[in-house]
């Protein structure tokens, strides 16, 4: 077989593996909280969140913006956790390739 024929299928098996890890990642959660537990984060590891919890207790109307800055934090670690895995995981599958956008 050529080598063109081979970097073909290895292309084309690739591209499989990816979708199988994407398909893989968009069902795979972490979870975050913050404010010791008055706010929890759940996402997905395709880059999307999945839900926001709060505690009835931490909904005082004095506190909205305290609460709305626990949202952004446990949000944010959430989000990076599930970029985190999400790395990993595309690392994986391209492994030993030098492609750009894929580490």
């Amino acid at each position: 077989m050529s080598s063109i024929g081979k970097l073909m299928k290895q292309a084309a098996r690739m591209q499989q593996q990816m979708e199988q890890v994407q398909a893989a990642l968009a069902a795979r959660t972490v979870e975050a909280t913050s404010g010791g537990g008055a706010v929890r984060v759940i996402a997905k590891c395709d880059g999307s969140l999945a839900s926001v919890k709060i505690d009835p207790q931490a909904l005082n109307p004095a506190d909205a913006s305290l609460v709305e800055d626990m949202i952004i934090t446990a949000a944010n670690q959430a989000l990076g956790q599930a970029k985190e895995i999400a790395n990993s995981e595309m690392g994986k599958v391209t492994a030993g390739m030098n492609l750009p956008g894929f580490s």
